[in-house]
């Protein structure tokens, strides 16, 4: 399964490591994910998303329903 936030899209970028030599070679910037159950109760069910430490915030902000429904006009979310 891919590294992506299933709300917001973040994928991994790629970069440098730089030495203090300042040799350069590739690397991965991972999006800070993670596995969550939420409860939506308009439909009275759990759905389990991989969500972004960022997108949780966003969550708890305007709450689930809504961040599912930006989400889906964005096409993020099916």
């Amino acid at each position: 399964m891919s590294r992506v936030c299933e709300l917001t899209g973040k994928k991994a970028m790629v970069g440098n490591n730089v030495s203090h030599a300042l040799n350069r070679t590739k690397r991965k910037f991972n999006a800070n994910l993670l596995k969550k159950r939420f409860y939506i109760p308009e439909e009275d069910s759990w759905i389990t998303l991989k969500v972004s430490a960022s997108a949780l915030k966003t969550i708890n902000k305007i709450g689930i329903s809504a961040a599912i429904k930006e989400a889906k006009s964005k096409g993020f979310l099916k």
